[in-house]
């Protein structure tokens, strides 16, 4: 099973690097932004997959082997889609990252200078506690504070916890309310 994955992973890092450099830098700025799927085009809850991302971004490119790979390296069940494991969407984001830099494309991370630090860190931390609750909803059981910590903990130390983490998005967002 690990070589077969480890195939299926060459396999995709193959299809991205063939990409058009334009649909690649498309895809990149699509995934960081929708929330991305496997097994379909698009889902009921407004998921969509790596291509039709890098398409809303500019991307133009029918690349139906880029496609096959996805659905190889994620397992996808055509019948059943579902969202993409943030493995997933990491190891493709890593892919695409790496293919642009060896292409001399160069990254668009930059922020905007005028902007504030302190609102740039407010929207990161509504669109992370938005996906919390979206992961929290699929998964009746688990809180948002739980998922915010495992998403945060990935980022932070280790002694942090979910009631700190749910204070401190509090704050920004009494924050947001004076502002």
């Amino acid at each position: 099973m690990i070589a077969k994955r480890r195939n299926n992973a060459q396999r995709l890092r193959n299809a991205v690097y063939a990409l058009p450099g334009r649909t690649k830098a498309a895809m990149l700025r699509g995934i960081r932004v929708n929330r991305v799927i496997v097994g379909a085009y698009v889902d009921k809850r407004g998921g969509v997959c790596p291509m039709l991302a890098a398409l809303r971004y500019g991307g133009r490119t029918n690349f139906g082997c880029f496609a096959r790979a996805w659905d190889a390296y994620t397992g996808a069940n055509q019948r059943k889609p579902r969202r993409a494991s943030r493995r997933e969407v990491r190891t493709l984001e890593g892919y695409l990252e790496m293919s642009l830099i060896r292409d001399g494309i160069e990254l668009d991370t930059e922020t905007d200078p005028d902007r504030p630090l302190a609102e740039e860190v407010r929207d990161v931390q509504a669109t992370r506690r938005r996906l919390a609750e979206a992961d929290a909803h699929q998964g009746s059981d688990v809180s948002v504070e739980d998922v915010l910590t495992t998403a945060y903990g990935e980022h932070s130390p280790a002694e942090d916890s979910a009631e700190t983490w749910a204070s401190k998005l509090d704050q920004a967002d009494a924050e947001r309310a004076d502002a």
